[in-house]
């Protein structure tokens, strides 16, 4: 089950999640917690569902089909927070991913401070494993307070997240200033492990959405977690790497890239990367 807003263009949001969990042979269920107005050069609006119908949404499904995991994406509000809070506290057994969206790749602003608040206090406790990219970790643990973002390190900054109740966090690199991209995978003792990708050209809708999407399915389907984590990350560098432009902004993932398609080598041409 995912909760996300709604994104027109399919490139990231609700419509990203059923792309990735469909091609991970998951049957995704959705619940809307917000409706946006955007392309795939940013998010022009934002309509925040009412706390009262996530809910209503969540809980009709879950009393009629079983849940392997739970995937969280941008919620909206912290109305919506507190909705999806009080749903997953039911089901404790169920994995639950978090993808913490804090801005769209514009950068335009989907929380303030008020509202990374509420995600800290009633949903990491909740969550398995949190999925922020570095600027994500460093601004939700700069509300825990203590070093100015520009002086936290990425480890100090999954630490003060797993204080704050979360079992594992999975910092992306891809905002960091590397050669490749480094992911870390963080428990309560320390990292798990590192995995370093081929750092490609372009900017991408909907990265995190896919990664946070392919690590619930492939919990869902039983693997461990940092097997989990890895899978994922796999599909999701193959997802970008045969991603294409299908407008003026930002590329979008490919992420039917394993099924058999006439099209499969013109997405490869357009984005001029190499799959391995």
């Amino acid at each position: 089950m995912t909760f996300a807003a709604s994104d027109p263009t399919c490139g990231a949001g609700l419509q990203a999640d059923l792309l990735t969990l469909a091609a991970h042979g998951c049957h995704p269920l959705t619940v809307v917690t917000a409706l946006t107005v955007q392309d795939t050069t940013g998010v022009e609006d934002m309509l925040p569902i009412e706390g009262g119908w996530v809910a209503d949404q969540a809980r009709a499904l879950l009393e009629d089909i079983p849940v392997a995991a739970f995937k969280l994406g941008m919620l909206g509000s912290i109305e919506a927070i507190t909705a999806v809070a009080e749903v997953l506290s039911d089901y404790p057994d169920t994995p639950v991913v978090f993808d913490p969206v804090l801005a769209s790749g514009r950068g335009d602003a989907f929380a303030d401070e008020d509202t990374i608040s509420a995600m800290i206090e009633l949903l990491l406790p909740l969550t398995d494993i949190l999925t922020p990219n570095s600027l994500e970790a460093r601004r939700m643990a700069q509300e825990l307070g203590g070093s100015s973002q520009e002086n936290l390190s990425l480890p100090a900054c999954a630490r003060r997240l797993i204080g704050a109740g979360c079992a594992h966090v999975l910092v992306t690199g891809t905002h960091e200033h590397s050669p490749r991209v480094i992911n870390t995978l963080f428990g309560s003792h320390g990292p798990l492990r590192h995995d370093e990708w081929e750092r490609l050209p372009g900017s991408y809708h909907g990265s995190g959405c896919t990664l946070a999407s392919a690590i619930a399915a492939n919990l869902a389907w039983g693997q461990a977690l940092p097997e989990a984590v890895r899978a994922a990350q796999h599909y999701t560098w193959h997802s970008l790497a045969t991603g294409f432009r299908p407008g003026m902004g930002q590329y979008v993932p490919h992420r039917l890239w394993r099924a058999p398609s006439p099209h499969a080598e013109p997405l490869l041409e357009v984005n001029n990367a190499r799959v391995g």
